[in-house]
């Protein structure tokens, strides 16, 4: 346990010159946690991905939307399961590649570290993602398969695209994402990256913005930038793992 200026002892910290960072141990810590956490983003997405190649990408709304759910509702609830709770992951490791690159330049790591970390928090607020992916729409095609009277399934299917249309409609959490990663990928070169990583990174970034922002109208073309974020974040994984194997626990 050490001391931080004003007396207050910190554990897991230590103060140099008037600045609290983490200690070595700290840091292997954070960079062993990181580094898994990029790694189950990587298997949520293939296995989003894959399940593709079981059933079609949910409709846009309506009542094929609720019918695909009564149809498909394994596969529904997986990609649902997928593609909002890799934002755990995703949070923990844009926190930790931020510390790794934090001695690089701090002003970049730090937005992008806050970029990434808000973009995940966004996602998990909404509770749903792209393609009508939400735990409401469930419940829903639940209360449409069991209704007769004409004008309740009118009802619920006005509810069912008010709720796709809220998540198809918002791709703010997912420009934000693309963003952090073009930030710490700015980095690359002078955090010890490497020069690979970081034109990956910002090309996944690149891209990505361009792509969630005209996502309805591009169709099968955002499949380019899906393949680049897994992409993206195992070389994260891969990098952090490393890192966390280092006696230093310095940054990169």
């Amino acid at each position: 346990m050490s001391r931080v200026p004003g007396g207050r002892a910190m554990k897991g910290a230590v103060a140099i010159e008037g600045e609290l960072t983490l200690n070595p141990v700290s840091r292997r810590l954070l960079y062993r946690i990181g580094g898994f956490a990029a790694w189950a983003y990587v298997a949520l997405v293939a296995l989003a991905i894959a399940l593709l190649f079981i059933a079609p990408v949910p409709p846009a709304g309506g009542t094929a939307l609720l019918t695909y759910v009564a149809d498909h509702r394994a596969v529904y609830i997986v990609e649902l399961a997928c593609f909002v709770g890799l934002a755990v992951p995703g949070l923990i490791a844009f926190a930790a590649l931020a510390v790794a690159l934090w001695d690089a330049d701090r002003s970049l790591a730090l937005l992008g570290g806050v970029l990434g970390v808000a973009s995940e928090t966004a996602a998990l607020a909404v509770g749903g993602s792209p393609q009508s992916l939400h735990g409401g729409v469930m419940l829903l095609a639940d209360a449409y398969a069991a209704a007769t009277d004409p004008a309740t399934r009118t009802a619920l299917v006005g509810a069912a695209d008010a709720l796709a249309s809220a998540v198809n409609g918002a791709p703010w959490a997912g420009i934000l994402t693309a963003a952090a990663i073009g930030v710490l990928s700015l980095l690359g070169g002078r955090g010890g990256l490497g020069r690979a990583f970081g034109a990956v990174g910002l090309a996944t970034g690149v891209l990505g913005i361009v792509s969630e922002a005209v996502r309805p109208l591009i169709g099968p073309a955002y499949l380019l930038y899906g393949l680049l974020l897994p992409l993206w974040f195992a070389q994260v994984g891969v990098r952090l793992l490393r890192l966390a194997g280092q006696p230093s626990g310095a940054a990169l």
